[in-house]
């Protein structure tokens, strides 16, 4: 499907319809428990982080049990 091509009085009235428009205004995010605990997560999906996550709480609790072994 092609890109749509946009001349520059389209794309002017398009621009003031936006603003006027305003959808940004409207935006408050999530509002339920649940939905806040859902979208405080969504920077720490997948990838790398999750496993590095999981290694250094590991490692945390190994050192706390050594410190605890070592009074």
């Amino acid at each position: 499907m092609a890109a749509r091509k946009w001349t520059s009085e389209q794309r002017q009235r398009q621009a003031e319809r936006i603003r006027q428009w305003a959808p940004w205004t409207r935006s408050t995010g999530p509002q339920s428990v649940v939905g806040k605990r859902k979208a405080s997560r969504n920077a720490s999906k997948g990838g790398f982080r999750p496993r590095l996550r999981a290694l250094a709480k590991g490692l945390s609790e190994l050192l706390r049990s050594q410190r605890e072994l070592l009074r």
